[in-house]
């Protein structure tokens, strides 16, 4: 009986409306004060390669998915809480990956065992730069 299929995809529409809302960058702008800087939310599989004293330590290089992107820096959502003060940041591009130097700035629980790592983007890499960047890939 089809009789209040209307009430159930209101209450679907009004739960998703609420979500979206408490939730837009926008919206937290106006709670937070205005950022300097605006942001892109932008899903982007990342290469993640922590480095000491601007050098890679290659075997600890992982994947992440970014959130959102500023002119410069980049937030990932993380499934563990990393303590990364530098990184190489990995990005497919132009048939290749792109590398760029990143210092990390902040962390901060999304919940559900999920982490937010923002990243002030600090210098875009030269193919020849690091060779044992080269190896990686997607």
């Amino acid at each position: 009986m089809r009789l209040f299929t209307g009430d159930r995809d209101r209450a679907v529409q009004s739960f998703v409306l609420k979500l979206l809302n408490n939730n837009c960058p926008d919206l937290r702008d106006r709670l937070d004060g205005p950022r300097l800087e605006g942001r892109v939310n932008l899903t982007l599989v990342a290469l993640v390669v922590p480095s000491e004293d601007k050098k890679p330590l290659v075997r600890q290089a992982f994947t992440a998915v970014t959130k959102e992107f500023s002119s410069r820096g980049v937030a990932l959502a993380l499934d563990e809480a990393l303590g990364l003060n530098e990184a190489f940041l990995g990005f497919s591009y132009g048939g290749g990956v792109q590398w760029l130097r990143a210092k990390a700035k902040q962390l901060s629980p999304m919940g559900g065992g999920f982490y937010q790592l923002g990243f002030r983007l600090v210098e875009q890499l030269a193919a020849g730069d690091y060779p044992e960047l080269a190896k990686l890939g997607f």
